[in-house]
């Protein structure tokens, strides 16, 4: 649910987001703009964010309990795009929320990380992601590796592009954890 805690520290700071298609900087206005922030700008606030203000988002719902039950059956490393400055504030966010799972911290196509995780391992692997050029990235790097297709933010939902043929989209954790194991072959109970 990041664009609910992002949006809240943009408020703070006199800006405005604006949930107009599924970009996340061209989302960025000043009050009564037309034209969203300059993209360098975006980038910079995203920096600061998730220097100071990344604990302040929601986790998606049911996120917490369907990790939980596949982590019964399987291992399970959280894959996050962010600045290295915020190693220490998400691993206290993934702490506090429940989630006490491995994390790696990257920058763009996730495919190559992906893949270098799942190296690592013998058995069959998922991958879950809401956007497609992470999404189909994996599908490259590591075509043996499911992929899922979760978009939890509501709001997005109708904004973001999807390829169901490629990579089945459930949004909503009640299900997608239950796809997860039947995937990678694992029971969930």
């Amino acid at each position: 649910m990041f664009m609910h805690g992002f949006e809240r520290f943009l408020g703070h700071r006199g800006l405005e987001m604006r949930l107009d298609r599924f970009a996340l900087f061209q989302n960025i206005f000043r009050p009564g703009a037309d034209t969203h922030l300059e993209l360098a700008e975006g980038q910079r606030l995203f920096n600061v964010f998730f220097e100071r203000d990344v604990e302040d988002i929601e986790p998606a719902p049911g996120a917490r309990e369907a990790l939980a039950e596949l982590a019964r059956v399987a291992s399970i490393v959280i894959l996050t795009n962010a600045p290295p400055q915020a190693r220490a504030p998400r691993a206290r966010w993934l702490v506090k929320h429940g989630f006490d799972h491995p994390f790696v911290i990257g920058a763009g196509p996730k495919g190559p990380a992906v893949a270098a995780i799942v190296a690592r391992t013998t058995g069959k692997a998922a991958f879950v992601d809401d956007l497609l050029p992470n999404l189909d990235s994996v599908a490259q790097a590591a075509p043996a590796v499911a992929t899922f297709q979760m978009v939890a933010d509501q709001r997005l939902r109708p904004l973001a592009h999807a390829a169901p043929d490629r990579h089945p989209r459930i949004d909503d954790w009640a299900e997608l954890g239950p796809a997860i194991a039947a995937a990678i072959g694992a029971g969930s109970g």
